[in-house]
């Protein structure tokens, strides 16, 4: 076994005795170049990321294209250190784990805390509840259709459609969602507001 073999073994064991906590974050890069840099001390490399993006969170939000502009980072690097938040995510909100209760302003926080954790980019995301305040859906918009009914039985819309859709889309548009359209329903009919020619 060659001195760098030792130190992976060392820093693996470390890791499966005692976790993460008295890592450094180079430490954590080093642990993980291990698995796609064979036979090199990546300790240098992991110091570097860290100097060039200021910090272990920042390195594994950068882009793939900054990335492997870094010196001895090749591309299975920049597929594993990319894929840490993505996969966490994944797991985190598949819909699959246990039922998420966000009855209260806290709890629908922290889930939020770790929905944004690593995002880089703005995003919006719905999240539907029921009424005990279980989780329901969460879902990343990008485009969204409104849609409300007319108890009256007539589906044209209102001042008050026209107003309320326009504001929902400007409040929409700066968080780079598109308002594709406003469906009212009434009855066995519906009228599309854009197909009215209604723009916002």
């Amino acid at each position: 076994m060659g001195e760098h073999d030792g130190h992976r073994a060392r820093l693996r064991k470390r890791f499966l005795d005692h976790g993460l906590e008295n890592f450094a974050d180079h430490e954590v890069l080093e642990l993980l170049l291990c698995f796609c840099i064979p036979r090199v001390d990546v300790n240098p490399l992991a110091h570097r990321l860290i100097d060039q993006f200021g910090g272990l969170e920042e390195v594994l939000c950068a882009p793939a294209e900054e990335l492997g502009q870094v010196k001895g980072v090749g591309e299975q690097a920049v597929t594993l250190l990319r894929l840490i938040y993505p996969a966490y995510h994944k797991a985190r909100f598949s819909g699959n784990s246990r039922p998420q209760i966000l009855n209260s302003t806290a709890k629908a926080g922290n889930y939020l805390l770790s929905l944004f954790a690593g995002v880089r980019e703005e995003r919006m995301y719905q999240l539907c509840l029921d009424a005990k305040g279980k989780l329901l859906q969460c879902r990343l918009l990008s485009a969204v259709v409104l849609s409300h009914n007319h108890p009256s039985g007539v589906a044209l819309p209102s001042r008050e459609d026209m107003t309320t859709t326009r504001l929902a889309a400007d409040a929409l548009r700066t968080v780079d969602v598109q308002l594709i359209d406003h469906i009212i329903v009434a009855d066995e009919d519906f009228v599309s507001m854009r197909e009215s020619g209604i723009e916002w």
